[in-house]
Protein backbone atom coordinates (compact mmCIF):
# COMPACT_ATOMS: atom_id res chain seq x y z
CA UNK A 1 0.00 0.00 0.00
CA UNK A 2 1.37 3.25 -1.23
CA UNK A 3 -0.12 6.82 -0.35
CA UNK A 4 -1.03 6.89 -3.99
CA UNK A 5 -3.73 4.05 -3.40
CA UNK A 6 -5.48 5.64 -0.63
CA UNK A 7 -8.48 6.73 -1.37
CA UNK A 8 -9.06 10.22 -0.51
CA UNK A 9 -7.77 11.84 2.46
CA UNK A 10 -5.44 14.14 0.70
CA UNK A 11 -4.87 16.40 3.51
CA UNK A 12 -4.13 13.95 6.14
CA UNK A 13 -1.56 12.22 3.68
CA UNK A 14 0.03 15.25 3.22
CA UNK A 15 0.44 15.72 6.94
CA UNK A 16 2.17 11.96 7.42
CA UNK A 17 4.07 12.75 4.29
CA UNK A 18 5.64 16.17 6.02
CA UNK A 19 6.05 14.64 9.24
CA UNK A 20 8.52 12.20 8.05
CA UNK A 21 10.69 14.50 5.47
CA UNK A 22 10.40 17.01 8.53
CA UNK A 23 12.65 14.10 10.84
CA UNK A 24 9.54 14.78 13.34
CA UNK A 25 7.52 11.67 13.45
CA UNK A 26 5.71 11.04 16.85
CA UNK A 27 6.09 7.79 18.64
CA UNK A 28 2.70 6.99 18.76
CA UNK A 29 -0.30 7.70 16.74
CA UNK A 30 -3.75 6.90 16.44
CA UNK A 31 -5.78 6.92 13.48
CA UNK A 32 -9.04 6.82 14.19
CA UNK A 33 -12.67 7.59 12.52
CA UNK A 34 -15.53 5.70 11.14
CA UNK A 35 -15.55 2.10 9.44
CA UNK A 36 -14.63 2.25 6.01
CA UNK A 37 -12.78 5.75 5.48
CA UNK A 38 -9.04 4.30 4.58
CA UNK A 39 -7.57 4.42 8.29
CA UNK A 40 -5.55 0.90 7.69
CA UNK A 41 -4.37 1.74 4.73
CA UNK A 42 -2.92 5.44 5.50
CA UNK A 43 -1.61 3.16 8.63
CA UNK A 44 0.11 0.83 5.99
CA UNK A 45 1.27 3.60 3.60
CA UNK A 46 2.95 5.82 6.00
CA UNK A 47 4.63 2.44 7.62
CA UNK A 48 5.90 1.80 4.23
CA UNK A 49 7.14 5.08 3.60
CA UNK A 50 9.06 5.52 6.60
CA UNK A 51 10.23 2.32 5.86
CA UNK A 52 11.73 3.31 2.37
CA UNK A 53 15.43 3.68 1.93
CA UNK A 54 14.59 6.13 -1.29
CA UNK A 55 11.77 7.71 -1.02
CA UNK A 56 10.94 10.53 -2.67
CA UNK A 57 8.54 13.79 -1.55
CA UNK A 58 5.75 12.37 -2.11
CA UNK A 59 5.49 8.51 -1.80
CA UNK A 60 8.09 5.02 -1.12
CA UNK A 61 9.41 4.40 -3.48
CA UNK A 62 8.64 0.48 -4.46
CA UNK A 63 11.99 -0.79 -5.75
CA UNK A 64 14.43 -0.79 -2.25
CA UNK A 65 14.98 -3.99 -0.24
CA UNK A 66 12.40 -2.08 2.29
CA UNK A 67 9.61 -1.79 -0.31
CA UNK A 68 9.67 -5.37 -1.64
CA UNK A 69 9.37 -6.44 1.64
CA UNK A 70 6.53 -4.74 2.31
CA UNK A 71 4.89 -5.97 -0.70
CA UNK A 72 4.38 -9.00 0.52
CA UNK A 73 4.05 -7.20 4.40
CA UNK A 74 6.63 -9.55 5.77
CA UNK A 75 9.11 -6.58 7.16
CA UNK A 76 11.19 -7.68 9.92
CA UNK A 77 10.69 -4.20 11.58
CA UNK A 78 6.90 -4.05 11.42
CA UNK A 79 4.49 -5.93 13.60
CA UNK A 80 1.08 -6.29 13.30
CA UNK A 81 -1.26 -6.99 16.20
CA UNK A 82 -5.30 -7.14 15.65
CA UNK A 83 -8.03 -8.99 17.18
CA UNK A 84 -7.97 -12.74 17.18
CA UNK A 85 -9.78 -15.85 18.71
CA UNK A 86 -9.58 -18.73 20.77
CA UNK A 87 -7.11 -17.15 23.41
CA UNK A 88 -4.43 -17.02 20.57
CA UNK A 89 -2.20 -14.85 18.98
CA UNK A 90 -1.95 -12.16 16.16
CA UNK A 91 1.16 -14.49 14.71
CA UNK A 92 -1.00 -17.41 14.92
CA UNK A 93 -3.09 -15.58 12.43
CA UNK A 94 -0.43 -13.72 10.51
CA UNK A 95 -0.79 -16.04 7.20
CA UNK A 96 -4.56 -14.59 6.98
CA UNK A 97 -3.51 -11.47 7.93
CA UNK A 98 -1.21 -10.84 5.19
CA UNK A 99 -3.76 -12.29 2.65
CA UNK A 100 -6.43 -10.22 3.50
CA UNK A 101 -4.69 -7.09 3.77
CA UNK A 102 -2.62 -7.70 0.45
CA UNK A 103 -5.95 -8.49 -1.36
CA UNK A 104 -7.56 -5.28 -0.22
CA UNK A 105 -6.60 -3.05 3.05
CA UNK A 106 -10.25 -1.85 2.97
CA UNK A 107 -12.19 -4.38 5.36
CA UNK A 108 -14.41 -4.27 8.56
CA UNK A 109 -14.14 -6.47 11.48
CA UNK A 110 -16.98 -9.04 10.19
CA UNK A 111 -14.37 -10.01 7.06
CA UNK A 112 -11.62 -10.57 9.32
CA UNK A 113 -13.53 -12.90 11.29
CA UNK A 114 -14.76 -14.79 7.57
CA UNK A 115 -11.38 -14.96 7.03
CA UNK A 116 -10.16 -16.65 10.25
CA UNK A 117 -13.86 -18.99 10.84
CA UNK A 118 -13.99 -17.37 13.68
CA UNK A 119 -17.73 -18.87 13.55
CA UNK A 120 -19.22 -17.57 17.18
CA UNK A 121 -16.26 -16.44 18.95
CA UNK A 122 -15.76 -12.80 19.71
CA UNK A 123 -12.35 -11.27 18.31
CA UNK A 124 -10.10 -10.08 21.23
CA UNK A 125 -6.65 -9.14 21.47
CA UNK A 126 -5.49 -11.02 24.43
CA UNK A 127 -3.23 -9.95 26.99
CA UNK A 128 -0.48 -12.23 25.65
CA UNK A 129 -0.09 -9.83 23.11
CA UNK A 130 1.62 -7.22 24.94
CA UNK A 131 4.13 -9.71 26.05
CA UNK A 132 4.65 -10.57 22.42
CA UNK A 133 5.17 -6.87 21.42
CA UNK A 134 7.82 -6.28 24.33
CA UNK A 135 10.01 -9.55 22.53
CA UNK A 136 9.81 -8.12 19.73
CA UNK A 137 10.41 -4.31 20.19
CA UNK A 138 13.61 -4.98 22.69
CA UNK A 139 15.67 -7.09 19.71
CA UNK A 140 17.79 -4.83 17.64
CA UNK A 141 15.84 -3.49 14.42
CA UNK A 142 16.68 -5.59 11.64
CA UNK A 143 17.60 -2.88 9.08
CA UNK A 144 19.01 0.05 10.72
CA UNK A 145 15.69 1.91 10.50
CA UNK A 146 12.33 2.39 12.87
CA UNK A 147 10.34 -0.74 14.49
CA UNK A 148 6.82 -0.27 13.53
CA UNK A 149 4.21 -1.93 15.95
CA UNK A 150 0.84 -1.45 14.06
CA UNK A 151 -2.15 -2.38 16.23
CA UNK A 152 -5.48 -2.61 14.17
CA UNK A 153 -8.67 -1.92 16.53
CA UNK A 154 -6.90 -1.47 19.95
CA UNK A 155 -10.14 -1.18 21.52
CA UNK A 156 -10.04 -4.76 21.51
CA UNK A 157 -7.01 -4.95 24.41
CA UNK A 158 -7.74 -6.73 27.39
CA UNK A 159 -7.52 -4.41 29.88
CA UNK A 160 -4.37 -6.20 31.32
CA UNK A 161 -2.88 -5.99 27.40
CA UNK A 162 -3.91 -2.10 27.24
CA UNK A 163 -2.07 -1.68 30.52
CA UNK A 164 1.19 -2.92 29.64
CA UNK A 165 0.73 -1.22 26.14
CA UNK A 166 0.66 2.10 28.56
CA UNK A 167 4.13 1.18 29.64
CA UNK A 168 5.71 0.94 26.54
CA UNK A 169 4.20 4.25 25.53
CA UNK A 170 5.71 6.20 28.58
CA UNK A 171 8.90 4.02 28.35
CA UNK A 172 9.17 3.38 24.17
CA UNK A 173 12.62 1.93 22.99
CA UNK A 174 14.69 4.31 20.98
CA UNK A 175 13.30 4.49 17.08
CA UNK A 176 9.85 2.64 17.88
CA UNK A 177 6.86 4.02 16.40
CA UNK A 178 3.72 2.40 17.88
CA UNK A 179 0.19 3.31 14.97
CA UNK A 180 -3.14 2.16 16.43
CA UNK A 181 -5.66 2.48 14.11
CA UNK A 182 -9.19 2.50 15.91
CA UNK A 183 -13.22 2.88 15.35
CA UNK A 184 -13.51 3.44 19.07
CA UNK A 185 -11.05 5.21 20.69
CA UNK A 186 -13.69 6.35 23.04
CA UNK A 187 -13.37 2.44 24.61
CA UNK A 188 -9.59 2.95 25.37
CA UNK A 189 -8.03 3.95 27.94
CA UNK A 190 -7.36 7.89 28.88
CA UNK A 191 -3.87 7.44 29.51
CA UNK A 192 -3.16 5.60 26.44
CA UNK A 193 -4.66 8.55 24.42
CA UNK A 194 -3.08 11.37 26.46
CA UNK A 195 0.11 9.81 24.98
CA UNK A 196 -0.68 9.47 21.47
CA UNK A 197 -0.87 11.96 19.04
CA UNK A 198 -4.54 11.82 17.13
CA UNK A 199 -5.82 11.68 13.60
CA UNK A 200 -8.85 12.34 12.86
CA UNK A 201 -10.16 10.42 9.95
CA UNK A 202 -13.41 11.75 8.26
CA UNK A 203 -15.96 10.28 6.13
CA UNK A 204 -14.57 10.01 2.49
CA UNK A 205 -16.42 12.47 0.11
CA UNK A 206 -18.37 11.55 -2.76
CA UNK A 207 -16.12 12.30 -5.74
CA UNK A 208 -13.44 10.29 -4.25
CA UNK A 209 -15.52 6.90 -3.91
CA UNK A 210 -17.29 7.90 -6.96
CA UNK A 211 -13.56 7.58 -9.13
CA UNK A 212 -12.29 4.49 -7.26
CA UNK A 213 -15.07 2.78 -8.03
CA UNK A 214 -14.59 4.06 -11.90
CA UNK A 215 -10.89 3.27 -12.13
CA UNK A 216 -10.40 0.97 -9.96
CA UNK A 217 -13.75 -1.25 -10.52
CA UNK A 218 -14.79 0.06 -13.70
CA UNK A 219 -18.16 0.99 -12.61
CA UNK A 220 -20.47 3.55 -15.08
CA UNK A 221 -19.60 7.41 -14.07
CA UNK A 222 -23.48 7.50 -12.94
CA UNK A 223 -23.56 4.45 -11.35
CA UNK A 224 -20.63 5.30 -9.12
CA UNK A 225 -22.64 8.52 -7.59
CA UNK A 226 -25.20 6.67 -6.97
CA UNK A 227 -23.55 4.23 -5.23
CA UNK A 228 -20.94 6.71 -3.74
CA UNK A 229 -24.33 8.70 -1.79
CA UNK A 230 -25.43 5.14 -0.57
CA UNK A 231 -21.84 4.09 0.97
CA UNK A 232 -22.34 7.63 3.36
CA UNK A 233 -18.42 8.24 3.18
CA UNK A 234 -17.39 4.77 3.26
CA UNK A 235 -15.43 2.68 0.37
CA UNK A 236 -16.43 -0.74 2.31
CA UNK A 237 -20.03 0.24 2.19
CA UNK A 238 -19.20 1.36 -1.32
CA UNK A 239 -17.93 -2.17 -2.22
CA UNK A 240 -20.14 -3.89 -0.33
CA UNK A 241 -23.33 -2.27 -2.93
CA UNK A 242 -21.59 -3.17 -6.07
CA UNK A 243 -20.64 -6.72 -4.65
CA UNK A 244 -24.34 -7.57 -3.08
CA UNK A 245 -23.14 -8.23 -0.18
CA UNK A 246 -24.95 -11.77 1.49
CA UNK A 247 -24.38 -10.56 5.05
CA UNK A 248 -26.57 -7.30 4.33
CA UNK A 249 -28.74 -9.45 1.94
CA UNK A 250 -29.41 -12.05 5.27
CA UNK A 251 -29.77 -8.89 7.41
CA UNK A 252 -32.01 -7.11 5.64
CA UNK A 253 -34.22 -10.85 5.17
CA UNK A 254 -34.06 -10.85 9.01
CA UNK A 255 -35.37 -7.31 9.49
CA UNK A 256 -38.21 -7.47 7.31
CA UNK A 257 -39.52 -10.69 8.84
CA UNK A 258 -39.45 -9.52 12.09
CA UNK A 259 -41.35 -6.44 11.23
CA UNK A 260 -43.70 -8.24 9.88
CA UNK A 261 -43.97 -10.94 12.57
CA UNK A 262 -43.81 -8.34 15.46
CA UNK A 263 -46.66 -6.28 13.53
CA UNK A 264 -48.56 -9.80 13.21
CA UNK A 265 -48.13 -10.44 16.84
CA UNK A 266 -47.06 -14.08 15.31
CA UNK A 267 -45.54 -14.88 18.89
CA UNK A 268 -44.86 -18.41 18.02
CA UNK A 269 -42.78 -17.20 14.69
CA UNK A 270 -41.03 -14.63 16.68
CA UNK A 271 -39.62 -17.00 18.89
CA UNK A 272 -38.18 -19.16 15.95
CA UNK A 273 -36.92 -16.10 14.32
CA UNK A 274 -35.15 -15.32 17.36
CA UNK A 275 -33.52 -18.71 17.58
CA UNK A 276 -32.53 -18.10 13.72
CA UNK A 277 -30.87 -14.84 14.61
CA UNK A 278 -29.16 -16.48 18.05
CA UNK A 279 -27.31 -18.77 15.08
CA UNK A 280 -25.22 -16.31 13.40
CA UNK A 281 -22.33 -15.91 16.52
CA UNK A 282 -22.37 -12.40 18.53
CA UNK A 283 -19.92 -10.46 16.20
CA UNK A 284 -22.30 -10.61 13.91
CA UNK A 285 -25.74 -10.57 15.92
CA UNK A 286 -23.87 -7.13 17.20
CA UNK A 287 -23.94 -6.10 13.52
CA UNK A 288 -27.20 -7.04 12.56
CA UNK A 289 -28.15 -4.80 15.56
CA UNK A 290 -26.26 -2.05 14.26
CA UNK A 291 -27.82 -2.57 10.74
CA UNK A 292 -31.71 -2.38 12.40
CA UNK A 293 -30.38 0.70 14.29
CA UNK A 294 -29.85 2.24 10.59
CA UNK A 295 -32.73 1.05 9.53
CA UNK A 296 -35.06 2.50 11.70
CA UNK A 297 -33.27 5.73 11.50
CA UNK A 298 -32.96 5.72 7.67
CA UNK A 299 -37.10 5.08 7.71
CA UNK A 300 -37.61 7.32 10.19
CA UNK A 301 -35.71 10.20 7.79
CA UNK A 302 -37.85 8.83 4.51
CA UNK A 303 -40.56 10.44 5.88
CA UNK A 304 -39.49 14.09 5.37
CA UNK A 305 -38.99 12.73 1.82
CA UNK A 306 -35.56 14.23 1.38
CA UNK A 307 -33.40 12.05 -0.62
CA UNK A 308 -30.23 13.44 -0.31
CA UNK A 309 -30.77 12.60 3.80
CA UNK A 310 -31.63 9.02 2.99
CA UNK A 311 -28.73 5.88 2.57
CA UNK A 312 -31.16 3.27 1.52
CA UNK A 313 -30.54 1.05 -0.99
CA UNK A 314 -32.87 0.30 -3.91
CA UNK A 315 -34.53 -2.82 -2.22
CA UNK A 316 -34.16 -1.07 1.32
CA UNK A 317 -36.10 2.03 -0.19
CA UNK A 318 -38.88 -0.14 -1.73
CA UNK A 319 -39.33 -1.57 1.58
CA UNK A 320 -39.39 1.54 3.35
CA UNK A 321 -42.34 2.94 1.14
CA UNK A 322 -44.81 0.98 2.95
CA UNK A 323 -42.56 0.77 6.81
CA UNK A 324 -41.65 3.93 7.30
CA UNK A 325 -44.91 4.92 8.23
CA UNK A 326 -44.87 2.76 11.28
CA UNK A 327 -41.62 4.58 12.37
CA UNK A 328 -42.67 7.95 13.92
CA UNK A 329 -41.52 10.64 16.78
CA UNK A 330 -44.15 8.52 18.56
CA UNK A 331 -41.59 5.65 18.71
CA UNK A 332 -38.53 6.35 17.38
CA UNK A 333 -36.51 6.84 20.46
CA UNK A 334 -38.10 4.06 21.80
CA UNK A 335 -37.33 1.24 19.55
CA UNK A 336 -33.35 2.94 19.43
CA UNK A 337 -33.12 2.67 22.68
CA UNK A 338 -34.29 -1.02 22.77
CA UNK A 339 -31.59 -1.82 19.99
CA UNK A 340 -29.22 -0.36 21.95
CA UNK A 341 -29.87 -2.10 25.14
CA UNK A 342 -29.95 -5.31 23.17
CA UNK A 343 -26.56 -4.61 21.59
CA UNK A 344 -25.33 -4.13 25.35
CA UNK A 345 -26.64 -7.42 26.18
CA UNK A 346 -25.29 -9.20 23.40
CA UNK A 347 -21.24 -7.47 24.43
CA UNK A 348 -21.98 -8.91 27.91
CA UNK A 349 -22.60 -12.63 26.92
CA UNK A 350 -26.16 -12.87 27.58
CA UNK A 351 -28.89 -15.52 26.15
CA UNK A 352 -28.69 -14.22 22.41
CA UNK A 353 -32.17 -16.13 22.04
CA UNK A 354 -33.93 -14.39 25.18
CA UNK A 355 -32.13 -10.83 24.10
CA UNK A 356 -33.95 -11.16 20.97
CA UNK A 357 -36.79 -12.58 21.70
CA UNK A 358 -37.70 -9.61 24.13
CA UNK A 359 -36.71 -7.15 21.67
CA UNK A 360 -39.15 -8.79 19.16
CA UNK A 361 -41.69 -8.68 21.96
CA UNK A 362 -41.20 -5.21 22.90
CA UNK A 363 -41.68 -4.40 18.84
CA UNK A 364 -45.05 -5.32 19.04
CA UNK A 365 -45.97 -2.51 21.02
CA UNK A 366 -43.98 0.33 19.80
CA UNK A 367 -44.93 -0.48 16.27
CA UNK A 368 -48.62 0.36 17.64
CA UNK A 369 -47.85 3.37 18.71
Amino acid sequence: MFFKDVIGQEEIKQRLIQEVNEGRIPHAQIICGPEGTGKLPLALAYARYISCTNRSEVDACGVCPSCVKFNKLVHPDVHFVFPVVKSGRSDDYIVEWRRLVLNNPYFTLNHWLSEIAAENAQAVIYTKESDEIMKKLSLKSSEGGYKVTLIWLPEKMQTACANKLLKLLEEPPEKTLFLLVSEAPEMLLTTILSRTQRINVRKLDKASIANALQTKYGVAPANSLSIAHLANGSFVKALETIHLNEENKLFFDLFVNLMRLSYQRKIKEMKLWSEQVAGIGRERQKNFLAYCQHMIRENFIFNLQEKELNYLTLEEQQFATRFAPFINEWNVIGIMDELSEAEQHIEQNVNAKMVFFDFSLKMIVLLKR
